[in-house]
Order: C-alpha cells, then sequence, then structure tokens
C-alpha cells in the first residue's frame, strides 16, 4: 500500500474532479502536502493516512457492483476480487478456496497481503512502473511461487490482475489463474 496509496489517490481525485485545493481543505493540509503525497515524495502519516484509506476503500453499493462480486462468487475458474488499495477480499470464487485451509468467512473483508509470497510483493512495487494507475492501466501478468500459510496455501502459478473501476471512482483488483505459455 505504500507505493500505491498516492497514485491511486491521484486517479480517485481526478474521477471524481475533485481539486487538489478542495481535497487538501477537507483534510486540513496545503494543497502542497496533497500534490507531495500523490507524486510519491511524501508518504501521508497517521490520521492523514487513515482518512485517505477510508476515502479510498472500495465499497460495492450499487446494483452494478454488487453483480461483479457475484459473478466472481459464481466464476467456475480460481478467481477472487480486492479492493486494490487495501487488498481486502471482496469476493471469491469456490475454485480459488480449493487451497484454503479455513472457511472463506474468516478471510471475507479481511486483507489479504500477509499472505502475499514474495513474487506477489515484488510486482506491487512495481505496479508503477507498468502504467497501474494510469487510466487504462494494463492487466499485468507474472508467475508466483508456492507458498504456504495456516490458512490456505498459494500454488506456484501464473497470474493476472487486471484493476476495475466501481461505481463510486474506487478500484477492485481481480486476480485470476492465467494458463501457462505452453498449454
Amino acid at each position: 500500500m505504500e507505493t500505491s496509496l498516492g497514485p491511486s489517490l491521484r486517479r480517485w481525485r481526478v474521477l471524481n474532479r475533485i481539486k487538489q485545493e478542495a481535497l487538501a481543505r477537507d483534510l486540513g493540509v496545503s494543497q502542497s502536502r496533497v500534490s507531495r503525497w500523490e507524486s510519491g515524495q511524501m508518504q501521508p502519516s497517521g490520521a492523514h493516512r487513515l482518512a485517505i484509506t477510508q476515502l479510498l476503500r472500495v465499497r460495492p453499493e450499487t446494483a452494478a457492483d454488487r453483480a461483479l462480486l457475484d459473478l466472481v462468487t459464481q466464476a467456475s475458474s480460481p478467481v477472487h476480487l480486492v479492493c486494490d488499495l487495501t487488498h481486502r477480499l471482496l469476493a471469491v470464487s469456490t475454485a480459488r478456496t480449493e487451497h484454503w485451509h479455513v472457511p472463506v468467512s474468516e478471510l471475507m473483508d479481511r486483507p489479504l497481503w500477509r499472505f502475499a509470497s514474495d513474487s506477489i510483493r515484488t510486482i506491487e512495487h512495481q505496479l508503477g512502473d507498468h502504467g497501474w494507475f494510469e487510466p487504462l492501466g494494463p492487466d499485468i501478468v507474472y508467475e508466483t511461487e508456492r507458498a504456504e500459510f495456516a490458512e490456505l496455501t498459494i500454488p506456484k502459478s501464473r497470474i493476472r490482475i487486471s484493476r476495475l473501476p466501481l461505481s463510486d471512482g474506487r478500484f477492485a483488483r481481480l486476480v485470476r489463474d492465467e494458463p501457462s505459455p505452453s498449454a
């Protein structure tokens, strides 16, 4: 989240047509501070970090957003949907839970970041380099190694992530298994 907070804030602000000055006023900071947060020159801390995280936290509230959650839940392939900023689990297919050792209810609406393998952490820090935060950011495909946790196992696999805008301008991340190139 450290590297994505600024670009996510900027994208949300632009999509919602909110000027830096107005956001700064609402947060009780200077416009230049918001600019430094968005550019990554500075990270918000304390109450400001919490306020920004709450502002950007995905809340699927419309019928279209709920339909997306239903599609993920009913998918026959391994797929899950998380908040792009907080990695909070929003929806998961039964096929994805095949390697889970706990009920879905224990992980739903909780961040999955603690289960990130080294390759997942590496790609997360490179998202900006791949254009992830651009208006029409690309899907990103990468390999992840097997990782064992008490709650779940991440099998060695090829993953495709897609950044999806929800109706309120916030973003969710669709995480799908991708067939290997040799398949």
